[in-house]
């Protein structure tokens, strides 16, 4: 008795587009839907860590450079200023959009929707965020390694 075998189908050039078209529109939702989903899930991991945070040695941070930190759902933009060292929340106070810090200008700008904020204390420069960024505790320990957010008991 001779098996049975299924014929093998090819598939048209339209075939093809229509399914790359598709896989193009999943990709594009995936890519809007994402940020609204990683706003709300997980829930349960918490807006700031509850200890303090290693955001690495002080050598490697040199004066007019940043470095973002992991730090609970968001992280933390650290920059070394002429000042000294400063800590805030990278999401912008608008959308919560990551912000970055420009060296050149010696400012933080948020590239979603054109906010700038000041180094020195987080405050609103410019463009439509609402309040200040959160700035976060910052020091420098015993061993030269910054750390970031509140100290233990």
């Amino acid at each position: 008795m001779k098996a049975k075998t299924k014929p093998v189908q090819s598939v048209s050039r339209r075939g093809f587009i229509k399914a790359l078209r598709w896989a193009a529109t999943v990709t594009g939702l995936s890519a809007i839907m994402y940020p609204l989903i990683a706003y709300f899930y997980p829930k349960d991991l918490p807006e700031t860590p509850a200890g303090p945070v290693k955001a690495g040695p002080l050598a490697e941070l040199p004066v007019g450079a940043s470095k973002t930190v992991s730090y609970g759902r968001y992280p933390a933009l650290v920059i070394h200023t002429p000042e000294g060292l400063r800590a805030y929340s990278a999401a912008c106070t608008h959308f919560a959009c990551l912000v970055r810090w420009n060296p050149d200008a010696r400012r933080i700008e948020c590239p979603c929707h054109d906010g700038i904020f000041d180094a020195k204390d987080g405050s609103v420069l410019a463009g439509p965020p609402p309040r200040p960024l959160d700035s976060i505790p910052v020091y420098v320990d015993r061993e030269g390694q910054i750390t970031i957010g509140k100290v233990g008991k």
